[in-house]
């Protein structure tokens, strides 16, 4: 019976270490097969930049409410094999309704690697650009215009992707965002500041 018994236990213990053994190999294999698909698909960077101000810097009047009102003239490095169209979305976070478009354009082409002051605030432009809705209900570029006092956050954030999308003019930002889905392979970001207070 004690033999038995003893015979058993032995199995047994043979059986799990075996089990963890292989557990521990699988689990293994697993995280590296992760780590080379989260490898696979890590997005390429563009760097974004103005020649009217500076990364965190103050965004000068000219390009604001209480300016001209105008885009401010923007360049990037050249984007990833693949692309097919360049879009940008400005946002400003800090608004206190959430997130206030500033501007949303897309249908840039994917050998371009800038954008000229002043973009005209039309539905399309001879560039072959096309443009939506900003958070004032405008179709184009909608300057900085925080309330006076407050000093707010502008992100401009450019995405290379690869496909053309399929939308019409006046779309808006979540249109942009929800057609763009699973298809950015690369993506650049600026950030300037305004504010009366400034």
């Amino acid at each position: 019976m004690r033999l038995k018994l003893l015979v058993s236990i032995i199995l047994f213990v043979s059986v799990v270490a075996t089990g963890f053994r292989y557990g521990m190999a699988g689990d293994g294999k697993q995280k590296t097969q992760e780590k080379s698909k989260g490898e696979a698909t890590k997005m390429a960077e563009l760097t974004l930049t103005s020649s009217n101000f500076e990364q965190g810097k103050a965004i000068p009047k000219k390009y604001t409410c209480d300016g001209d009102d105008i885009s401010p003239g923007l360049s990037w490095s050249k984007p990833p094999e693949g692309t097919k169209e360049l879009a940008l979305i400005v946002d400003d976070p800090d608004a206190s309704m959430g997130a206030w478009v500033h501007w949303v354009v897309w249908g840039i082409p994917p050998d371009s690697t800038s954008l000229p002051e002043g973009v005209p605030k039309t539905d399309t432009t001879s560039m072959g650009l096309m443009q939506g809705k900003n958070g004032f209900g405008k179709v184009g570029y909608g300057g900085p215009c925080p309330p006076r006092g407050s000093d707010h956050r502008y992100f401009f954030k450019l995405y290379a992707i690869d496909t053309k999308l399929d939308l019409k003019p006046k779309a808006t930002k979540w249109d942009v965002l929800n057609a763009m889905e699973g298809h950015i392979i690369a993506k650049g970001e600026l950030m300037g500041r305004y504010g009366m207070s400034m």
